[in-house]
């Protein structure tokens, strides 16, 4: 069963792993060829962490979103479902591009487009915790006890 503790978690996962990974991505740190490995590495467990979170929010939460009775509720869900396309092919195309055939050579335009999926990942979030989240607590799809940062899905077959 999802709970809203368990997206939190991975969204601050993600965050941590962006951040670990925006100071190892400095042309200084990346000169150094085992700092380059572990930024390849970092990348390839982000790529997969962000597929993976967005695939389980394909299965257990927006199929209940999208039969919703509240039309408001279903455009939310249509939105973030829309939204995760460009950010999925954005990230494909990326690792095609610069992760494939373990270059360590990071480029100046490496980074800044490196610096950009990270971007894309934090608005993401932060769209999910801002707009998606508190929706979801208010129509009583979780529950958000206070103290608890534990909300639960209230619906288990979600």
């Amino acid at each position: 069963m999802s709970t809203l503790e368990s997206y939190r978690k991975t969204h601050a996962e993600l965050r941590q792993m962006i951040e670990d990974l925006r100071s190892l991505l400095t042309p200084e740190q990346l000169r150094i060829r085992p700092n380059a490995k572990t930024a390849y590495e970092l990348l390839c467990d982000l790529g997969t962490k962000v597929r993976s979170h967005l695939a389980a929010e394909d299965r257990s939460l927006y199929p209940s979103l999208l039969i919703h009775e509240d039309p408001k509720v279903k455009s939310i869900a249509w939105g973030f479902i829309s939204g995760e396309k460009p950010l999925r092919k954005t990230f494909d195309d990326y690792h095609r591009h610069w992760l494939k055939n373990c270059d360590f050579n990071f480029t100046e335009e490496f980074l800044a487009e490196t610096h950009e999926i990270f971007d894309m990942v934090d608005k993401r979030i932060d769209r999910e915790e801002q707009v998606l989240f508190p929706k979801l607590i208010e129509i009583g799809i979780f529950t958000d006890r206070p103290g608890n940062r534990g909300a639960r899905l209230l619906n288990p077959s979600v």
